[in-house]
């Protein structure tokens, strides 16, 4: 058991140097997290596909907003036709509110009828903190060839309340239709808003 332990331990570590800066317009950060299942998944594994880092945190009131109203499935859903990757990254740590074992990640998946390509634990917080992840949602979109395009909130309605929605500008399907249209990202940063991401030191 202990043996098992480590090596899963092992697997939520980032794999680029410290001192790596999630900028737009430069190479996103490689890292290895295990999914809900256990498995080791790298970012790297979908060097040649547009990728979309969400991070996530279930009980988190805007969070909720975006899940309970179906938003969130709807882009997830978007992003799969168009061959995109969507990771949701939960970095909550252990005792903190959000985090979750990977039975439970799974049970709020299928309930939430969510569809993420994967659902990553970073229960150490490594990758959010190298990704400077300071909300959930806290989304980042990662283009083919590896470079990060674009970093904020999710749409430019930061409120809590799901009537929002309509009438909002979802930046990050917006910066996914330019991009499968071969144009540049036209809002390539964003302010992210929701809860703060609870790292095990805050």
């Amino acid at each position: 058991m202990k043996e098992m332990l480590a090596a899963f331990a092992a697997v939520a570590v980032l794999a680029v140097p410290a001192t790596a800066v999630p900028a737009v317009g430069r190479s996103a950060p490689n890292f290895k997290l295990a999914d809900a299942n256990g498995k080791p998944v790298m970012l790297s594994d979908f060097r040649g596909r547009t990728v979309v880092l969400e991070w996530n945190n279930p009980g988190c009131p805007f969070v909720q907003k975006h899940y309970e109203s179906g938003n969130m499935q709807k882009a997830q859903a978007a992003a799969a036709r168009d061959g995109a990757v969507w990771l949701s990254i939960n970095s909550g740590a252990p005792g903190k509110q959000g985090h979750m074992s990977g039975a439970e990640a799974k049970a709020f998946v299928a309930k939430a009828g969510a569809r993420p390509t994967a659902y990553l634990l970073d229960p150490r917080g490594v990758v959010g903190k190298a990704y400077e992840a300071k909300t959930t949602p806290h989304m980042y979109i990662i283009n083919k060839a590896g470079t990060l395009v674009y970093a904020g909130g999710i749409d430019d309605k930061p409120t809590r309340n799901a009537s929002d929605i309509n009438g909002a500008r979802n930046h990050v399907l917006a910066a996914l239709a330019e991009m499968k249209a071969g144009k540049g990202v036209s809002v390539a940063t964003s302010r992210p808003y929701g809860c703060a991401v609870k790292y095990g030191d805050s």
